[in-house]
């Protein structure tokens, strides 16, 4: 998928701290730490609600 197929909008490039909070939850889910892993779930979705977002809202 290309930044311009992107949920995140054509051409626009994705929040660095959303993008950390993904490949937190795919590392706790290779370790199947699965309460980390939903721990990322929540922390990312409370960001993407946050004014701190550069996506600006929920996915």
């Amino acid at each position: 998928m290309s930044a311009a197929d992107s949920p995140h909008g054509k051409g626009a490039q994705p929040c660095s701290t959303c993008e950390s909070w993904r490949l937190a939850e795919a590392v706790a889910n290779g370790r199947r730490d699965y309460s980390r892993a939903t721990d990322c779930r929540v922390l990312l979705k409370r960001h993407q609600e946050s004014a701190e977002c550069r996506k600006g809202g929920p996915a």
